[in-house]
């Protein structure tokens, strides 16, 4: 199968962009969020807590640093001449909730329709953790996919679906046990034709 790759070009980073704080000053965030709670950050408990946050942090916001056009860049044009829809579903996700930095997690489901090659199955589950890992909203989320899909790949449709959990409903003001919240997007063929849309939510849930 022969493999085309797409060349990358760096995008600017915006004027307006932060200077990112240092590991230290964001240890001291941390210690100073203990403190708000009531605890004290130098209980033997503690020490090394505002290091671990600062590390997982690292890892779970790590989508900042990611490219989406890296993660879709290689295609394959050698396919046997299929061009029919090519589904990836339930693909875990863990994200964080941009309103009170706490979790939502669940599955995404993404459709497209190839028009000049196809992009490898995992490429797909690596595009939803780019996103995944920053802080969002589930509809932002939904958008960035779709949106990614479009722009570097160029099928004649596309579609995803996010189901997804989210504790600030679960754990604070409401306190909602087992709602999920579903968001989708269409584009192409699968936003002009209804047919698509309901071949796309049959084969989610399984009934092809």
């Amino acid at each position: 199968m022969d493999a085309q790759v797409k060349p990358l070009k760096a995008a600017p980073a915006p004027a307006d962009t932060p200077l990112r704080p240092s590991r230290e000053e964001a240890e001291a965030a941390v210690r100073t969020l203990i403190a708000w709670a009531g605890d004290d950050p130098n209980r033997e408990g503690l020490l090394d807590t505002p290091a671990r946050v600062t590390k997982a942090y690292g890892e779970l916001f790590a989508g900042y640093g990611q490219d989406a056009a890296e993660v879709l860049s290689k295609t394959f044009k050698e396919v046997g001449g299929y061009d029919d829809l090519v589904l990836v579903k339930d693909i875990p996700f863990y994200a964080h909730c941009e309103h009170h930095m706490v979790p939502f997690f669940g599955k995404a489901h993404i459709a497209y329709l190839p028009h000049d090659g196809v992009v490898g199955l995992s490429k797909l589950a690596r595009l939803v953790e780019v996103f995944a890992r920053r802080l969002q909203t589930q509809e932002t989320m939904t958008a960035q996919i779709i949106d990614a899909i479009n722009e570097n790949l160029g099928p004649r449709g596309a579609a995803v679906m996010l189901e997804a959990e989210h504790m600030c409903m679960t754990m604070r003001g409401v306190k909602a046990h087992d709602v999920k919240t579903v968001t989708h997007r269409f584009t192409g063929v699968f936003a002009e034709d209804r047919v698509e849309q309901d071949r796309f939510f049959a084969m989610v849930a399984g009934r092809r």
